[in-house]
């Protein structure tokens, strides 16, 4: 009789495990979506639904230059949401010049923007990268906090928060933390 219970107790305690894991990864899915679409959404942790599907992001460059994410129609572009006290953020600096230095001439573009509360912090933090960083790893910078910036996106809840968007403008893809190793092969099958 014992081992009825505890079966039982397995098999729902399981199953309360699992509706949680995908409540967890996809909650707005889960409420609004088929069980069906709730089940894929949880087979890919590392993704989570875009708030929108076209992103519009402009304002002036850290340099003073015009931006608009709608130029740059016709390119894989990879929005990243960063700050200079976010640890991971830093962390991947490196990776993302290293990526955009690799595939200079093929039509891609990476813009990090700040979320940063004192532009102070971003410009100190792009005059010491300036000294060590070569021009060809420069990508664009927009300050969140910068009067002429304007977005679509939404306050990013968790830093860094990385949108792929595709050719036609479309984000395809949303990464949140560490942007996983296969997020470059998804940019690589897009160009």
């Amino acid at each position: 009789m014992a081992n009825v219970r505890t079966t039982g107790f397995s098999a729902g305690f399981l199953g309360c495990l699992a509706m949680a894991a995908v409540l967890h990864v996809a909650p707005a899915t889960a409420q609004t979506a088929t069980p069906a679409k709730a089940a894929s959404a949880a087979q890919a942790p590392a993704l989570v639904a875009a708030p929108v599907t076209t992103p519009q992001i402009e304002g002036p460059t850290i340099e003073g230059k015009p931006f608009k994410l709608a130029a740059l129609k016709g390119k894989v572009v990879l929005v990243m949401f960063w700050s200079t006290g976010c640890a991971v953020c830093r962390d991947k600096m490196p990776e993302l010049r290293t990526n955009y230095e690799g595939w200079a001439g093929k039509p891609f573009e990476l813009v990090a923007v700040s979320t940063d509360t004192r532009i102070q912090d971003l410009l100190d933090y792009e005059r010491i990268i300036s000294r060590t960083v070569p021009m060809k790893q420069r990508f664009v910078q927009l300050w969140t906090g910068e009067s002429a910036y304007k977005d679509n996106m939404g306050k990013q809840a968790q830093l860094p928060a990385a949108f792929l968007v595709d050719k036609t403008g479309k984000v395809v893809e949303r990464y949140v933390g560490r942007i996983p190793p296969e997020a470059w092969d998804r940019i690589a099958d897009l160009l």
